[in-house]
């Protein structure tokens, strides 16, 4: 997990993966498996990406009640994941079980997967968290909470908007991860994200990952589009 660029893999079948991933043929990446894809491949989805030497961020936002999430958990563990998360609006103790579930699963010899949690997503705003969710307190300050909680939970980090990013890190400190979806170069449209970052702005504000999907996926050059957002992550500017 050396890379700090997730791709987000939001296709519908292997056979798609496989198209977008010949251009980068002997380039290991970081990629996110979704809901849309691992409900309709499985786990030999994962096993794939791992053999072809990609590292894998299994996002299934589980939550749901502790023993439920704790051995689901432990079945995923047994996948060869890199990443998993849970929703931290599961509660303490759901965290504690994703844990619990995912140190008994992990093959001997095999380090567990880390683990983070969803903040709210970076499809939400304040207007949609208190009119639609009745959480009266604000956003950012309901993001920090939960961050907190999931550390306290024994959690390696929070999925979160780069613009939270500081925010996590001055409550939890430097070593737990923000990473950050809602990324798009400063020329893509938002789409069903609200709370969109610019890659070097993402750095700047202290995203440890940052998830892109479209502006990769769907560029016409995805590989040019790679070589951008390093270019950008890095300080340049578009040239």
């Amino acid at each position: 997990m050396h890379t700090p660029f997730i791709v987000a893999l939001d296709f519908p079948s292997k056979q798609e993966v496989e198209r977008f991933l010949r251009p980068f043929a002997g380039t290991p990446l970081f990629v996110k498996v979704g809901m849309e894809l691992y409900y309709q491949e499985g786990p030999s989805i994962v096993a794939f990406l791992k053999e072809q030497g990609h590292a894998v961020f299994l996002d299934l936002k589980l939550h749901d009640i502790p023993n439920t999430v704790k051995q689901a958990m432990k079945g995923l563990a047994r996948v060869g994941a890199d990443l998993v998360n849970v929703h931290a609006a599961g509660g303490r103790r759901m965290m504690e079980a994703a844990i619990e579930g995912l140190d008994a699963g992990t093959p001997s010899g095999r380090m567990r997967p880390r683990c983070i949690a969803v903040t709210q997503l970076t499809s939400m705003d304040e207007r949609m968290l208190h009119e639609e969710l009745w959480i009266s307190r604000p956003l950012a300050e309901t993001v920090g909470h939960y961050a907190v909680l999931a550390k306290d939970s024994g959690l390696d980090g929070v999925v979160c908007s780069a613009k939270e990013a500081a925010l996590i890190k001055e409550r939890c400190g430097a070593s737990f991860l923000a990473v950050t979806p809602g990324i798009r170069f400063a020329d893509d449209a938002a789409h069903d994200q609200v709370r969109v970052v610019t890659p070097k702005s993402a750095r700047e504000l202290g995203a440890d990952y940052i998830v892109i999907g479209r502006s990769i996926t769907r560029a016409a050059d995805p590989l040019g589009a790679y070589a951008r957002l390093q270019h950008e992550w890095n300080g340049g500017e578009r040239e």
